[in-house]
């Protein structure tokens, strides 16, 4: 472009109309280079990308996740020239198999760039769903991933589908039941079959209660009335703590079952801050916001071309141990020595959702 310039400057020698002439070739050239040095400064043309996400089930913890997400994609998207757009392709499956069926096949035929399903269940079907498109699926808060046969392995998940982990530290929330009481005798499992997310950790508290030579006792249930019975007989069992992983069937139905353990005087530990919020004694695990943005970054990337079969599933720090302060209260139980088991011990109130 300089030469061309130089070039330009110099017709001032030629005839008056084969200078204009040359003139207006030069200035076509010139701007012409111009542009061409505009596109390369400025790299590749802003897009949109549309982004869908099926979540599971309405719970407080993929409640959190979901809300998450779509703020990390807004900044995103208010950041730079990319929209990251979601509206019109977020939706929920009510637990429903065939209603999340049929959305991963709407998102789908929507030619959605990414799908983001919220929770292990959600996933598979998702997986299942683009095995022969190949459309990218980044999964959020799979507890077992290799388990639950989304990914190959952790850091090298092998095919279209990659994501977020809130793998739990079973032992960990293990521990602190019997900092709060060391005179544990029996201890309840409560969880569901259906979900994989619950086989690793239920398996993981069996070895640690049987290493300590306590009983445990088991009870499960696959949907509401399940789980308020499964409840029920652990109260009359006389267990003194109960365990649940990070299992959406129990959190679905935790505001209705959490005053049976009051009552009892049962402490309830489980897999997510979520959990404490609807009325346990203690949920312990990730944080799900921190989750949740990560989740969204991974789909950007993938929008941009990474590639999910080399991109490594996320682990996230577990030691944050959510207590219900009104619960420990009325089951007069003292957890004053968690803070020195946990990165950070957070106290909280029943309610409904996060704010």
């Amino acid at each position: 472009m300089r030469d061309a310039w130089h070039l330009l400057t110099g017709l001032s020698k030629i005839k008056p109309k084969e200078n204009r002439i040359m003139k207006k070739k030069m200035m076509v050239c010139v701007t012409a280079a111009a542009a061409t040095a505009a596109m390369m400064t400025a790299g590749v043309a802003a897009e949109d990308y549309k982004i869908g996400i099926i979540k599971f089930v309405d719970d407080a913890s993929l409640d959190q996740i979901e809300a998450s997400i779509m703020e990390e994609l807004d900044a995103k998207s208010a950041e730079g020239e990319d929209k990251f757009i979601y509206d019109g392709y977020v939706l929920n499956g009510q637990a429903d198999a065939t209603t999340i069926g049929q959305m991963a096949a709407q998102l789908i035929a929507d030619e959605v760039d990414v799908i983001i399903p919220i929770a292990t269940p959600a996933a598979q079907i998702v997986q299942t769903a683009t095995e022969d498109n190949q459309i990218p699926v980044v999964f959020a808060a799979a507890s077992d991933p290799v388990g639950a046969a989304l990914v190959e392995a952790m850091d090298a998940p092998g095919a279209n589908i990659t994501g977020t982990s809130d793998a739990l530290n079973t032992n960990a929330i293990m521990d602190l039941m019997f900092e709060a009481n060391p005179d544990i005798k029996k201890v309840g499992l409560l969880y569901s079959q259906s979900e994989d997310s619950s086989k690793q950790p239920i398996a993981d508290a069996k070895a640690y209660l049987e290493e300590k030579g306590v009983e445990y006792v088991e009870k499960t249930g696959t949907n509401n009335p399940e789980v308020t019975a499964a409840a029920d007989a652990l109260a009359a069992e006389g267990v003194d703590a109960i365990f649940t992983p990070t299992d959406n069937t129990v959190m679905t139905c935790e505001l209705a079952i959490y005053e049976k353990f009051c009552d009892a005087g049962i402490p309830h530990y489980a897999g997510a801050d979520s959990f404490a919020l609807n009325g346990a004694f203690c949920g312990y695990g990730v944080d799900y916001e921190v989750l949740g943005a990560a989740t969204a970054d991974m789909a950007i990337e993938i929008c941009k071309g990474a590639d999910p079969a080399s991109m490594a599933v996320q682990t996230f720090d577990n030691g944050i141990a959510t207590v219900n302060t009104e619960t420990a209260e009325a089951i007069g139980l003292d957890y004053s020595g968690f803070a020195g088991m946990c990165t950070k011990v957070v106290e909280i109130v029943t309610a409904e959702s996060f704010e």
